[in-house]
């Protein structure tokens, strides 16, 4: 599971490894913690097939009766082809959501919280979470008004030995190569589930352990 990341790359970054020309990109802030409900940008593919870098608000909405709307950010990778409340999305509007790095804590009281990154040749480079889109028109309180809104989440899946080290549930499903970008976007149902596998524990390190809930390393 994950209810916390960063996108501390500057827009450049971001443009350049996922391949999105700057007029078509909106203009956007690093991000040292994003949290469900947050904007974050996320890549997709426009109306005319090219891709664009959109911001939208992470978590899908889940109505509830009697309850104020619950923010859904993390799509089982059991769960999504047969869900209705994702496959639709999964079949139709899949998007790639840049990262680079995203925290877990641990069990003790108070947490640890733990921040993920890929290892490369820069100290956060970037990679992209599988994730499906959508607009929703609906409540986000109970008894609110209605209000329109972009939302996306994001795929995971068992745990690797890294992960499960601080969390033995879930971890986010992690793409870092063009064509595993091109796959997700562009390939059919089958091939993009084929995606849905936990990332190598070696190609990973923790880069920062503490009480801090924001990536403290600057852009």
């Amino acid at each position: 599971m994950c209810n916390l990341y960063s996108m501390t790359r500057m827009p450049e970054a971001v443009r350049n490894l996922f391949k999105v020309p700057s007029n078509r990109a909106t203009v956007f802030k690093p991000l040292d913690a994003i949290f469900p409900g947050y904007e974050a940008p996320i890549i997709r593919h426009a109306d005319d097939g090219e891709r664009e870098l959109v911001m939208m608000h992470w978590g899908f909405i889940l109505l509830q009766t009697g309850k104020a709307p619950r923010r859904v950010t993390n799509v089982r990778d059991d769960k999504i082809l047969t869900s209705t409340f994702w496959k639709g999305s999964f079949a139709e509007r899949r998007c790639l959501v840049p990262a680079s790095s995203y925290c877990e804590p641990n069990g003790a009281s108070p947490a640890v919280w733990n921040w993920f990154a890929i290892n490369g040749d820069h100290k956060r480079p970037l990679f992209a979470f599988p994730g499906i889109w959508r607009n929703y028109t609906g409540p986000i309180k109970k008894d609110g008004e209605n209000v329109s809104q972009m939302v996306y989440a994001f795929m995971t899946t068992e745990p690797n030995s890294l992960t499960a080290s601080i969390n033995h549930e879930r971890m986010p499903v992690l793409l870092a190569t063009d064509d595993q970008f091109d796959t997700w976007l562009n390939g059919t149902s089958k091939e993009a589930f084929a995606l849905a596998r936990s990332f190598p524990a070696d190609a990973m390190h923790i880069v920062q352990a503490g009480s801090n809930r924001k990536d403290l390393l600057a852009a």
